[in-house]
C-alpha cells in the first residue's frame, strides 16, 4: 500500500468513527428535554428588546477596556525596551502582576478596595469607569507585551536610519517605530478585542443594575426567572455576534501580514 493509499484509508477509517459516534449520540438523546430546555422561542423573543441594553453594554465596556488598555499598554512597552533600566524593571514588574492576576480580582480590587483603601475616592463614569480601569489594567499587559514584540521586530536598519538624520531616540521610537509596530501587532491586538468581549462578563462583581447589567447578567437574570437554560444559549449567540467577526479579521489581518 502507497503512502497515498495509507493516508485515503486513514482518512475515511476516521470519518467512519466520527460519523457512528455523531449517529450514538443522536440516537441516544432525549430531543424533546433538549428542545424545552434550550430551544424555548416564546422565552427567547421574550428577551427582546430588553437584551439590547446589556447587548450594548458589552460593547461598550469592551470598548472602554480597550481604549484603557492602549493608553496605558503602549507606554509600558516602550518602558519595556527602554535603555533606562529602572523604567524597565518597573514595566516588567506591571507586566508579569497584571498578567499573573485573573481579571475577576482586579474588577474586586478596582471596585471595592480601592474605595475602602481611599474613602470618598469617585470612578469617572460610576460602573464604566470602574470596568474600564478594571478590565484595562489587565488588558493593558497583554498589550504591552504584544506591542513590545512589535517594536522589537522593526528592522534595526529603520533606528539607525533615523538616528542618523538626527532625530532624538525619543522622537524616532514614536515617529518611526512605534506606526510600524503598531500595524504588526493589529491582529493580536484584534485577538485581545475579541478576550476582552469575553471578560466583560466578569462585571457582574460590581453589583450591577438593570441599566448597566451586561449579557452574561442578563441571561443569568432570565434563567433564574424562567427556570430555563434558553436565556443562556441566546446570550451566548449574541456574544458569538460580537466575537466571531472579531475573529474572522483578525485571521485575515493575520494572512495579509503572512504574505507581505
Amino acid at each position: 500500500m502507497t503512502p497515498k493509499q495509507r493516508r485515503r484509508l486513514s482518512r475515511a477509517v476516521q470519518y467512519v468513527v466520527i460519523a457512528a459516534v455523531v449517529a450514538v449520540l443522536a440516537a441516544v438523546a432525549d430531543w424533546g428535554q433538549i428542545a424545552d430546555s434550550f430551544f424555548r422561542l416564546d422565552l427567547a423573543a421574550a428577551m427582546f428588546p430588553a437584551v439590547w441594553t446589556p447587548f450594548w453594554n458589552t460593547i461598550v465596556y469592551t470598548l472602554l477596556a480597550f481604549v484603557f488598555g492602549m493608553i496605558v499598554g503602549v507606554p509600558i512597552a516602550l518602558m519595556r525596551v527602554s535603555s533606562f533600566g529602572p523604567y524597565r524593571w518597573f514595566a516588567r514588574v506591571y507586566v508579569e502582576i497584571f498578567r499573573g492576576l485573573p481579571a475577576l480580582l482586579v474588577l474586586f480590587l478596582v471596585g471595592y478596595g480601592v474605595p475602602q483603601a481611599f474613602p470618598g475616592i469617585q470612578y469617572p463614569g460610576g460602573v464604566y469607569g470602574q470596568v474600564a480601569i478594571g478590565l484595562g489594567l489587565t488588558s493593558s499587559a497583554y498589550i504591552a507585551e504584544s506591542v513590545r514584540a512589535g517594536i522589537q521586530a522593526v528592522p534595526e536598519g529603520q533606528v539607525e536610519a533615523a538616528r542618523s538624520l538626527g532625530m532624538s531616540h525619543t522622537r524616532t521610537m514614536i515617529t518611526v517605530v512605534l506606526p510600524q509596530a503598531l500595524r504588526i501587532v493589529i491582529p493580536p491586538l484584534t485577538n485581545e478585542l475579541v478576550m476582552l468581549t469575553k471578560d466583560s462578563s466578569l462585571v457582574f462583581v460590581l453589583g450591577v443594575t438593570t441599566a448597566t447589567m451586561e449579557l452574561t447578567k442578563f441571561a443569568r437574570n432570565e434563567l433564574t426567572a424562567n427556570a430555563n437554560a434558553t436565556p443562556l444559549l441566546v446570550g451566548g449567540l449574541l456574544y458569538l455576534l460580537l466575537t466571531v467577526p472579531l475573529s474572522i479579521l483578525a485571521r485575515r489581518l493575520e494572512t495579509r501580514g503572512d504574505a507581505r
